[in-house]
């Protein structure tokens, strides 16, 4: 028991030390707020198809359509303000250390990367609405993995490194994330409106393409990076990005190469 405290005490003691900008912030200031979280979804994961069982699956197309393109624009903002932020603070594509100052477009570029981390926090929905319309089927490895990874790895780069290499990661995902929901939250609309939804597969590849390019920018600063960005960062990038385009090449080749043979 003691030594479990301990091991308790000396985690909280490591991650408190992060960016003292965001010490403020929700969830930011240690990590049993987050990991409660983490915890908390996959136990919906687990037990919610159970729970459902005795339930018919609930319809909720308003709720659908309203959070789907509520996410696709705080992915749009988020993206605009990676873009801007980035833009002011002239940032290098090579390797980019982060500003910790209290400089505007410092603090702006620390305030996308925590808006970031939080649109992850109410990504867990997905798997919510998957669970109450008793859509067991969706909730594969890959989504789980998806959105429980994607969780724990965004706090820990805000919490220590809200900005520099870390930019083009957020970015992108943003980016890809505007058509993601967009596509969600018209597919949700009802059946009608399958007739203009026909570039769903090319989403696929643009989240292949996604992880290829982060992978890439991050492996240049683990070779090359001299600008003081932690290299320890860049190769949980490229690791983490490699093993999402692993499973997303994945599905692509079972959910469309096998359709057109």
């Amino acid at each position: 028991m003691e030594a479990s405290r301990a091991n308790m005490t000396l985690m909280e003691t490591y991650f408190t030390h992060g960016d003292e900008r965001l010490r403020e912030r929700p969830f930011m200031d240690s990590p049993v707020p987050i990991l409660t979280v983490f915890s908390l979804y996959l136990l919906m994961v687990k037990q919610g198809p159970k729970a459902m069982e005795i339930h018919k699956p609930l319809q909720l197309q308003g709720a659908m359509v309203f959070y789907n393109l509520s996410v696709m624009l705080l992915s749009l903002y988020i993206t605009v303000e990676f873009l801007v932020a980035a833009v002011q603070s002239s940032y290098s594509m090579k390797c980019q250390p982060v500003d910790y100052s209290n400089d505007p477009s410092a603090l702006r570029m620390m305030n996308a990367c925590y808006w970031y981390f939080i649109s992850k926090i109410i990504e867990l929905l997905d798997t919510f609405f998957f669970v109450v319309r008793k859509k067991e089927r969706q909730i594969t490895f890959l989504h789980v993995y998806h959105h429980a990874i994607m969780l724990l790895h965004t706090w820990w780069f805000v919490k220590f490194v809200p900005g520099g290499q870390t930019f083009l990661l957020g970015f992108l995902n943003s980016f890809v994330h505007i058509w993601m929901y967009a596509y969600y939250g018209l597919a949700a609309m009802g059946p009608h409106m399958q007739k203009y939804l026909w570039w769903k597969k090319y989403l696929t590849k643009l989240q292949l393409a996604q992880f290829v390019l982060t992978s890439s920018h991050a492996l240049y600063n683990v070779c090359f990076g001299d600008c003081g960005f932690p290299r320890f960062f860049s190769l949980s990038s490229v690791i983490q990005s490699a093993i999402f385009f692993s499973l997303f090449m994945n599905f692509y080749l079972q959910a469309y190469k096998k359709k057109s043979q």
